[in-house]
C-alpha cells in the first residue's frame, strides 16, 4: 500500500479528533475530487513501519478518537489487504478507538467484504459534484451515507443500512 498523508489532530474526517491515513489509489476519478493527487495507485510513498509507528504514536494519545481511512479510495485494489490488516492490528491494539472509512463504493457493493468488521462508520458513495453542500456533516454531497457499519452487520437483512446517529444531511 502507498499513502500522500497522515493527517493529525483533525476534526473533520469523523467523530472526534482522529489520525487520518490518507491512502494512494482509487478508480472513482470523481469530477471536482477535493483531492485527486491520490488517484494514482503508484503515487505518494510506501507505507512502512515508520507510517506504521507514526499512526500508532497518534492512537496511543488518550484524545485521539480512532483512524480515518480515507484517500484515495482505501478499497481500492491495491490497498484492500493491507487496508484489512491495518484494521485487524489497531481493532486488537485499540478496541476502543472506532475505525471510520470513506470509500466511492457503495454499502450495497461492499457490505461481504471482510474488512467490513473492523469498521465503525463508513462513508460510501461517490463525490457528485451536482450534490455538493459544504453543510453537510463529514460528507462531501448529498448523495454519500453515513453508515453506522456493526448496526447494520447486526441485523437480519444488512442491505439496509442504519444510518451513522450524527448524519444530519
Amino acid at each position: 500500500m502507498r499513502y500522500h498523508n497522515i493527517t493529525k489532530d483533525d476534526m473533520l474526517n469523523g467523530d472526534g479528533l482522529r489520525v487520518v491515513l490518507w491512502v494512494a489509489g482509487c478508480s472513482h476519478c470523481c469530477k471536482d475530487c477535493h483531492n485527486p493527487i491520490t488517484w494514482d495507485p503508484n503515487g505518494g510513498v510506501l507505507f512502512d513501519e515508520e507510517a506504521k509507528a507514526e499512526l500508532f504514536e497518534q492512537l496511543d494519545k488518550s484524545y485521539i478518537s480512532g483512524i480515518t481511512f480515507s484517500g484515495g479510495d482505501p478499497l481500492h485494489a491495491a490497498n484492500r489487504l493491507d487496508v484489512r490488516n491495518l484494521m485487524e492490528e489497531i481493532k486488537t491494539r485499540y478496541p476502543n478507538k472506532t475505525i471510520w472509512l470513506y470509500t466511492g463504493d457503495v454499502w450495497e457493493n461492499i457490505l461481504h467484504y471482510p474488512l467490513m468488521k473492523f469498521v465503525d462508520v463508513l462513508v460510501d458513495g461517490e463525490f457528485v459534484a451536482d450534490l455538493k453542500d459544504p453543510k453537510l456533516l463529514w460528507k462531501g454531497s448529498s448523495n454519500q451515507r453515513v453508515i453506522d457499519v456493526q448496526k447494520t452487520l447486526a441485523q437480519t437483512d444488512q442491505t439496509v443500512p442504519v444510518l451513522h446517529c450524527r448524519d444530519y444531511s
